[in-house]
């Protein structure tokens, strides 16, 4: 069964027929699969950042406090052991922890491939014949958004915008807008895919990800 959408110019207006590959765009979700992948992107960013010292690196603490017999106290070491006031931590959050998670390549890009499937089954995804800029400009991209917003779009909170890798004048012209997320082919992500509302994707962006996705069956 052929997927068929409709591509517009950068005015909105209807241009055109295209067919998708069934193999990228045409995939059922598997929810399992969506959440290992979203898990093991959002764990492989993490940054670690609570760290506490532990004895060996807390300042001080290198003479015995006093001697091992005939105090009439207890046996002490050092006075930056973790049971004195100022002494280290233990147990305590340290940087070094790892919560990086593994998936192969295959199960990323079926992930990929369902939530982009998902979107076209759910009409979120509206394809451009060509979006470029031939300056930096953010008033001109928010012209082409607003066309979108008017004839096709429900609202551009939450937009994804998938264009060629090619061309930066898109990406600096929009980057500052609120709602709206530009990435390229390349980068494409499952948590992008699945946090955003719409998808807006240039026809060069659907042949790319079509070279990139098409080959795994």
């Amino acid at each position: 069964m052929s997927i068929k959408v409709k591509v517009y110019n950068q005015e909105a207006t209807f241009v055109k027929d295209l067919e998708l590959a069934t193999n990228v765009f045409g995939l059922k979700a598997n929810v399992d699969l969506l959440h290992q992948a979203i898990v093991a992107q959002e764990a492989n960013e993490r940054q670690v950042l609570a760290h506490t010292k532990d004895r060996s690196e807390v300042r001080g603490g290198g003479k015995k406090p006093w001697k091992q017999k005939g105090t009439g106290r207890a046996r002490a070491g050092s006075s930056r052991s973790p049971i004195w006031i100022g002494g280290g931590v233990t147990f305590g959050p340290r940087k070094d922890r790892n919560f990086s998670k593994k998936l192969n390549r295959k199960m990323k890009q079926k992930a990929v491939m369902m939530a982009l499937s998902d979107k076209i089954q759910q009409d979120s995804l509206v394809v451009i014949d060509n979006l470029e800029m031939k300056t930096f400009k953010t008033k001109d991209f928010l012209a082409v958004l607003n066309a979108f917003e008017k004839e096709i779009l429900p609202s551009r909170r939450k937009l994804l915008l998938i264009n060629s890798s090619k061309d930066k004048h898109v990406f600096y012209s929009g980057r500052n807008i609120k709602g709206v997320t530009i990435i390229n082919p390349e980068n494409i992500n499952i948590v992008d895919l699945l946090s955003c509302r719409q998808v807006l994707i240039s026809e060069d962006g659907i042949k790319e990800l079509e070279n990139k996705y098409g080959k795994n069956k």
